[in-house]
């Protein structure tokens, strides 16, 4: 596995904790990082992730049910969401990962994680969000 796809693994592995105990996304961080270390700028990578999807969660998901409608969030399962969290935040809110790689990136976790369906899934809602980028940029920066 790739450095950053390691990353956000454990990036998505800390929101899907998250998403369904709430625990806290540092103390999850930190037990992963304890059984499976990575290095120090990849942590500095997952971090940002992480903080940069948990404030804004309510936000990524209007935007992804706004331009996915036929899937409603509650509906979605919670690896997938997050999933797409992640992408989303990397290309439109954060804007430090092109928009391809960021969706090939997505492909690649839903593979590991998700459903044989997840990855299709994740590529159909990402392209749909991916051509409405410039719409999606403009209301991220009005909502921040």
């Amino acid at each position: 596995m790739k450095a950053r796809t390691k990353a956000r693994s454990v990036a998505l592995q800390v929101l899907y904790e998250f998403d369904l105990s709430g625990h806290s996304p540092l103390y999850s961080l930190q037990f992963r990082l304890e059984e499976d270390p990575i290095e120090e700028k990849l942590v500095a990578f997952t971090e940002n992730i992480i903080n940069g999807v948990t404030p804004i969660v309510k936000l990524l998901d209007d935007l992804i049910a706004e331009h996915a409608p036929e899937w409603p969030m509650d509906q979605v399962a919670v690896i997938d969401r997050n999933i797409l969290r992640i992408a989303l935040w990397e290309f439109a809110v954060e804007k430090c990962t092109p928009v391809k790689v960021a969706i090939n990136e997505a492909i690649e976790l839903s593979k590991l994680f998700g459903t044989d369906a997840t990855p299709r899934f994740v590529n159909g809602v990402l392209g749909s969000l991916a051509n409405r980028q410039n719409e999606i940029e403009q209301k991220v920066q009005s909502s921040l």
